[in-house]
């Protein structure tokens, strides 16, 4: 929030400079992002007023003036704003006089004509981007004076950054109430008599739906002259908080946002049909905005409509057909309390974020709708004229938040803060705050303002008590604590002995988002339910991932965009599986996956670039199953998954549950998802993969191997993993070692068969192998290769 430092003195004036002011503020829990001042430096400038004005006589678009400047003689300044008109009181740079950009004003002759000085508009002086004209002041603006002086321009801008449970000082109101607790002083609140209503006109209110709106107040101002100019000192205020004067309704109810933080809107009351109702939306009810877009509405979006049709968003943005135009005459003023749930999350849903919205969905004070409705209706009559009529308020006192009643313990309070602060203290502190307090043999029970909505548990209250007490007043102690050994099993593998072996194979570790486009993964995963956000962050993030390729895939398409040339990538993180029959409708599970893109190895003159291809990936892939010391419990099968390519992709079985996948993103997507050629992607179950083999020593056999190699011709369809797991459940005595070293087609093969070289290592660590043994345990693997698969040994 922005704010002048002078607006907020008026309030409560501390003895402290614009820095040590905002150091407070900050170390108070408001961190000030910025210490800016109102006007850029400009000197020379005075209030003037135009008494003669008439055509150049070289120039169609130039006038001359005589203006006054408080001296003796009035003085000549040509002008070539459309604007510029007898009578009227300026911004005059006089002769001397030094703008913004260190342009120095001299006395001139435009088209033969002398210049003394210059008429200036706000963006000359660095006010504001206005260039349409110049400054026009009031009538009463006294002439000779200097102008920063009038405008109070030696001043400066607070910009606080709030954290959402503190909307209480979204508001003037809100921040001189923390400065005069900080400060220990009192504040001086604008006194906000109730106006005397002048005509009996008013407007019925109907809450349909109290939950979300349980008070709700109207006010019905006839006669009310909109084009009438808002004050300049209104017009500075919003000026200087950020806000640009459009005409004085709204400049008024963004007063009193500004001013007392609480959010309010006008309607036209000629546009309305019958009484005004607080209701949610039907299904599919059309509304146009402000701003002119037309926006289709659902039924859990409030808003306040008549008798025919919707009028605005509840708390969020109003509606071009009731809204206040220059026509308008007659003014029905809203003031309402709308429940943050009621608000929260719908603004975004439209693409909306307004200054409404963002105090609504973080609380506004329950008890301050009248006040902000009087302080507009004297502002109002006082500035565009007018008669008011009587306050009309629904409410539902069921459906208003309670004061909260918090207990804060003494003991708590000490142990929490690591100091003990003085009894006395603490209840002087929490009376500063405007805590109704009652002090009990065990600390303190209070009652919470009803401005103060995020005070709620006891740590709330500690929170409290440390701020105004001060973080600087906290002494530093280092921690004491007792180092104690945590229980490890040996046979359960953490998901950081996984991550180490990818890295040390070249991969990186990637940390995305759980929230994903929904497009993209409806591409990956057409048959898999997601879940969608009800208010995402942003329409590419609204569905939460079934799988972590959507993360890793969109990590590798942007640094293919930034010429990277040789990618891996391995994340650890949760999937999200809607079951209805899990808690919550959602089962969260924990995933390990890896991208591999581009070269396998970086560009060496030893080496040629070869492209990473599905061996690579299974290679990585049997690299992290090989941790289990139980490799041989996984078989990879030839499967086909909607994210993959038909003919390279594998599902990973660990006896006969899948586990996981690994081949190739299905070439039809490699462009919708932004990848730059080839790329392939593995994702595994950590639950399945975290248990392993407790290691076993075994005695080193002093005797020898023994090696015996076979050549066998099979048909090609006929995987070489399936040969070699029947092999060793077959249980071949003495087998120790079994490897595929060779495979070969071609001449001397049967077409559709190809040969596989085999090799057995026998070994007996008691004695040396006898030649019957050996010759036995190959024959018994020959016999069944030949049963089994049709195996022939090759000649």
């Amino acid at each position: 929030m922005k704010f002048s430092e002078q607006w907020l003195r008026t309030w409560v004036n501390p003895t402290l400079d614009s820095v040590a002011l905002s150091e407070q503020l900050s170390m108070a829990g408001l961190e000030v992002d910025g210490i800016e001042p109102v006007a850029e430096v400009f000197s020379g400038v005075v209030v003037g007023e135009v008494v003669k004005c008439w055509q150049h006589p070289d120039a169609d678009k130039l006038q001359v003036t005589e203006v006054n400047l408080g001296t003796d003689e009035p003085t000549t300044i040509v002008c070539g704003a459309p604007n510029c008109r007898q009578g009227l009181k300026v911004a005059v740079a006089t002769v001397g006089a030094v703008l913004p950009g260190d342009f120095k004003i001299k006395k001139a002759k435009l088209r033969g004509q002398p210049s003394h000085g210059m008429l200036c508009s706000n963006s000359e002086l660095g006010l504001s981007e206005d260039h349409d004209g110049i400054i026009e002041l009031p009538a009463d603006a006294p002439v000779g004076m200097d102008y920063r002086e009038y405008l109070d321009l030696n001043d400066v801008v607070l910009d606080v950054d709030l954290t959402p449970n503190r909307a209480d000082c979204l508001g003037i109101r809100g921040i001189a109430r923390e400065v005069g607790v900080l400060n220990r002083i009192e504040v001086t609140e604008p006194v906000f008599e109730a106006v005397v209503p002048t005509t009996d006109e008013q407007r019925a209110v109907v809450l349909d739906a109290p939950a979300a709106c349980p008070r709700y107040l109207g006010r019905v101002v006839r006669n009310v002259n909109v084009k009438a100019d808002s004050p300049l000192w209104l017009q500075e205020r919003l000026r200087r908080s950020g806000i640009r004067s459009i005409d004085p309704v709204v400049d008024i109810t963004n007063y009193v946002l500004l001013e007392l933080g609480h959010p309010m809107h006008a309607f036209d009351n000629d546009k309305l049909e019958g009484a005004v109702h607080v209701r949610m939306a039907n299904t599919e009810e059309k509304l146009t905005l402000l701003d002119g877009t037309e926006v289709t509405l659902q039924n859990d979006v409030l808003v306040i409509a008549d008798e025919q049709k919707p009028l605005a968003m509840a708390g969020i943005f109003g509606g071009e057909g009731s809204g206040v135009t220059e026509a308008t005459t007659n003014v029905f003023l809203e003031s309402a309390f709308f429940s943050p749930d009621a608000i929260a999350g719908r603004a975004r849903r439209f693409g909306l974020h307004t200054d409404a919205s963002h105090r609504y969905e973080r609380g506004v004070d329950p008890e301050l709708q009248r006040t902000a409705m009087e302080r507009a209706t004297a502002l109002l009559l006082d500035i565009c004229g007018g008669e008011a009529g009587p306050i009309v308020e629904a409410k539902d006192d069921t459906a208003l938040p309670q004061a909260a009643q918090v207990t804060l313990r003494a003991e708590r309070l000490a142990r929490v803060l690591g100091i003990t602060i003085a009894a006395d203290e603490v209840t002087e502190i929490l009376q500063r705050l405007g805590f109704a307090v009652t002090q009990t043999a065990e600390g303190w029970q209070v009652t919470v303002p009803t401005f103060r909505f995020d005070i709620s548990i006891e740590e709330d209250l500690i929170e409290e008590v440390a701020r105004i007490y001060g973080y600087h007043r906290i002494q530093a102690a280092a921690p004491a604590a007792q180092l104690r050994m945590i229980p490890r099993q040996e046979a359960q593998l953490t998901t950081t002995s996984f991550k180490r072996t990818l890295l040390d194979r070249g991969y990186q570790e990637a940390i995305t988002y759980s929230f994903v486009d929904p497009k993209h993964q409806a591409l990956l995963f057409d048959e898999t339910a997601a879940l969608t956000l009800p208010f995402p962050i942003s329409v590419e993030m609204s569905s939460m991932r079934v799988s972590l390729w959507p993360g890793l895939i969109s990590a590798v398409a942007h640094n293919q965009k930034r010429q990277q040339q040789s990618l891996a990538f391995c994340e650890t993180g949760l999937r999200f599986l809607p079951d209805e029959n899990a808690e919550n409708g959602v089962v969260q599970q924990p995933m390990i996956a890896g991208i591999r893109a581009g070269k396998a190895a970086p560009e060496h003159w030893s080496d040629g670039e070869r492209a990473v291809d599905f061996y690579d990936i299974k290679g990585d892939v049997e690299a992290i199953l090989a941790l289990t010391g139980a490799a041989h419990e996984f078989r990879f099968v030839a499967d086909q998954h909607p994210a993959l390519h038909p003919g390279q992709s594998a599902a990973i079985f660990r006896g006969n549950k899948r586990v996981g996948y690994v081949g190739a993103v299905h070439p039809q997507f490699e462009k919708k998802l932004g990848l730059n050629g080839r790329t392939f992607v593995f994702e595994l179950e950590l639950a399945a993969i975290s248990a392993r083999a407790v290691p076993q020593a075994q005695p080193v056999s002093k005797y020898p191997s023994i090696r015996r190699d076979l050549a066998i011709v099979v048909k090609d369809t006929i995987a070489a993993g399936e040969i070699m797991a029947a092999i060793e459940n077959i249980g071949v005595n003495n087998l120790v070692s079994l490897n595929l070293f060779d495979v070969y087609q071609g001449a001397g093969v049967t077409e559709g068969h190809r040969s596989l070289a085999l090799s057995l290592i026998l070994q007996n660590p008691e004695r040396t192998l006898e030649d019957s043994e050996i010759n036995t345990a190959v024959a018994a693997v020959v016999d069944m290769l030949t049963s089994e698969f049709g195996a022939t040994l090759r000649e």
